[in-house]
């Protein structure tokens, strides 16, 4: 029996373990824009219910495999394009190199990241996946991601909207994959608007994405882009998206909440970056909405207040690096482990390193992937700690 009782019968029924419609958690928004500490604390007791006192994050090296992409995002710096001094295209040797030198650093995740489906545009990108031998990215990825088990490293793929059969590839290795969603919002794709020029981030084409994965059984992470001029009914839309998938597949391992900041050289440099109070607000109601999924923000974007969000439901901080920048936000560096570690205890909460799958959802990989993941793990799933400070 739950101790806290609202005026809001909304949130009385949240804590109930009862679900809440589209239009009562609009309903609860709305309140909280005047005064949002009713929903916090709800926020906060799900958190605690759900997910105790720890918060996790994984301690990655970010593989910048080969940013050229199809798309063009008002918003993004990550893309280069041909000749630009930011181009990276990955050599094997460096691929190796890097896994050797995080192994090195004790880190238990491999991030590949790349532009979307880049030789269907660039002959650059063709050409250096002929140079290596390939002739897709995705064919690169399952490569790299054999490389990266070999050296003891657990990839964690991000490579756009991939196909089904390259997806089932990709399972043989990779511990998990990932690929926002951003907004379901069709609005957000039209002339003048975020996604206009970006196909892959149509909802349709998203959406389709996440439910291969489900059927597919990959454990993904998931998640919005906050601030890019969307609405909050729009959030909410999407949110109630990822959460009808996982209710669905039940593979949705991790939601991330990202904030947007503008970059120098984009569309949207002059645009401001998310408000913190408004990104409190959708941090909590993803806590509502899905209570016990795991929820992440990027605590290098928010640096000066990260740890603040503990107390409106966040119970995971990612990756972090102590080997590479955050290729996708270069202005933001990773703040340090031990830093993390000091904040996380402040607040109250133990620090936890993971590797890129969560324990709930070990069942989901093969006998090979898992046994692998034992070698360094402790009693509760996550990754020794001696093997990881």
């Amino acid at each position: 029996m739950n101790d806290l009782v609202f005026d809001s019968e909304s949130l009385n029924k949240i804590l109930e373990n009862k679900e809440v419609s589209h239009n009562e958690v609009l309903e609860i928004c709305q309140n909280a824009v005047k005064n949002p500490n009713e929903l916090f604390l709800v926020a906060q007791n799900l958190r605690m219910k759900f997910k105790g006192k720890s918060v996790t994050f994984s301690k990655k090296a970010f593989f910048n495999i080969v940013n050229l992409c199809k798309d063009t995002c008002s918003y993004c710096t990550y893309k280069a394009e041909p000749g630009e001094s930011k181009l990276s295209l990955m050599s094997k040797q460096q691929i190796s190199e890097l896994l050797q030198l995080a192994k090195k650093y004790r880190c238990v995740e491999a991030l590949f990241v790349t532009g979307e489906a880049p030789e269907q545009r660039y002959q650059e990108a063709r050409d250096w996946l002929k140079e290596n031998g390939f002739s897709s990215t995705a064919e690169y990825l399952i490569h790299a991601s054999e490389l990266a088990i070999e050296t003891g490293l657990f990839p964690h793929t991000n490579a756009g909207n991939l196909n089904y059969e390259e997806m089932k590839e990709l399972k043989k290795t990779n511990v998990s994959m990932g690929v926002m969603l951003e907004n379901v919002s069709e609005r957000l794709t039209e002339k003048g608007m975020p996604h206009h020029l970006a196909a892959s981030k149509r909802p349709k084409a998203r959406l389709e994405i996440l439910e291969n994965s489900g059927k597919l059984g990959i454990p993904m992470t998931t998640g919005i882009l906050v601030g890019i001029g969307e609405t909050m009914d729009e959030i909410i839309d999407s949110l109630f998206a990822i959460k009808q998938l996982n209710d669905k597949y039940g593979n949705i391992q991790e939601v991330i909440l990202q904030n947007f900041q503008p970059k120098p050289d984009t569309k949207m440099r002059d645009e401001p970056s998310a408000d913190e109070k408004y990104f409190k607000l959708v941090v909590a109601m993803s806590r509502i909405i899905m209570p016990q999924m795991n929820i992440q923000i990027p605590p290098n974007l928010s640096p000066k207040s990260y740890q603040s969000f503990l107390s409106v439901g966040i119970n995971d901080w990612g990756g972090i690096s102590p080997l590479t920048p955050d290729f996708v936000n270069p202005e933001f560096s990773w703040p340090e482990i031990d830093k993390v570690d000091e904040y996380s205890k402040k607040a109250g909460f133990d620090l936890k390193c993971r590797f890129p799958i969560y324990p709930e959802y070990f069942s989901f990989i093969s006998k090979e992937l898992r046994d692998k993941i034992s070698i360094i793990e402790d009693e509760e799933g996550f990754v020794k700690e001696e093997y990881w400070r």
